[in-house]
């Protein structure tokens, strides 16, 4: 594929590496669009549903690269990303040809975004990085926000693909959508820590808190969280559409980058303190809704139970 021929299934292949709970879906849609995908996981089976329809199955990420015209990735912590795109002998810089893509959808940590874009210049190639926002339904509906960084005609001109997956928004230089997404992850941190702290608060008061959730959420204290968590806290449903280990990677770097940049965030403080609690108890691998059990713990009670009769004042 020539830099300025316009991205389709007839000119354009592509390469995935990260087939987790986000990936395999994300790659699906690129599939179904009828574009080449040539995939790398490191747990094989994780690939299968995707080689089903129609992957190549590569046997690393530098096979990947050198079997593609642009590359994504979404893997889960910024040494995976640094091995799985910069490793010299198996990354996937090194197997791309000049004028190759790289578009790094993990969240991960902006310095590192940079070294990628700077590599990546250095042989003539191209890096993106696009973090995303929407769990594991945006990645299923392909509704997910896109944080892009690095070069906007670049981005541009990926726009085919990134429409199958969501929306993108176009953020600035290499590093800005790694920052997009760390103040993403900020906003969501601290409605996580309102939206269980509400529903404690209202079954320790006697609500009925399904009734309670249904009553707030086209109020102002409605919000995405409480659409995607609040009926699952409420089954006892904790499985992963984002798992607590990675959140409280993503806000391990952001408290990283509060402390370079001077900056006090004390409610983000607060919820990685508290998500770091869950991890603590074996927890890391539920998903973010999760942490009603912090707070079930800090108050000794349990939504699974009756709610009691509301104190008296």
């Amino acid at each position: 594929m020539a830099t300025s021929e316009p991205i389709s299934p007839s000119t354009t292949r592509v390469g995935w590496i990260g087939t987790g709970v986000m990936g395999r879906f994300m790659a699906g849609h690129i599939i179904s669009a009828g574009y080449t995908l040539t995939v790398f996981n490191r747990t094989i089976s994780k690939a299968q549903p995707l080689v089903d329809m129609g992957a190549h199955l590569a046997q690393s990420p530098l096979a990947v690269a050198s079997q593609s015209d642009v590359v994504f990735s979404i893997v889960g912590y910024p040494s995976d990303v640094r091995s799985v795109l910069l490793d010299p002998t198996s990354g996937a810089l090194s197997g791309l040809r000049h004028g190759g893509v790289l578009v790094d959808m993990t969240t991960s940590e902006p310095s590192l975004a940079d070294e990628i874009a700077a590599a990546a210049a250095s042989k003539d190639c191209a890096a993106i990085d696009a973090p995303v926002s929407g769990g594991e339904r945006g990645a299923k509906n392909g509704t997910l926000a896109i944080f892009a960084g690095g070069d906007e005609t670049v981005v541009k001109r990926l726009s085919p693909l990134f429409a199958l997956l969501g929306k993108v928004n176009y953020m600035g230089a290499p590093g800005k959508g790694q920052f997009a997404k760390l103040a993403n992850q900020v906003v969501i941190a601290s409605t996580m820590v309102g939206l269980v702290e509400g529903m404690v608060y209202a079954h320790k008061a006697g609500l009925e808190v399904g009734l309670f959730l249904d009553a707030i959420s086209t109020g102002a204290a409605g919000s995405k969280s409480l659409d995607s968590h609040g009926s699952r806290i409420l089954k006892r449903d904790l499985e992963p559409g984002f798992y607590v280990k990675h959140f409280v990677k993503d806000l391990g770097i952001c408290l990283k980058e509060c402390q370079r940049m001077g900056l006090a965030l004390p409610g983000l403080a607060l919820a990685q303190q508290l998500y770091l609690s869950l991890k603590a108890h074996g927890e890391g691998n539920l998903g973010t809704q999760a942490l009603i059990l912090a707070l079930e713990r800090l108050n000794n009670v349990s939504l699974e139970s009756a709610p009691a009769a509301a104190p008296s004042s």
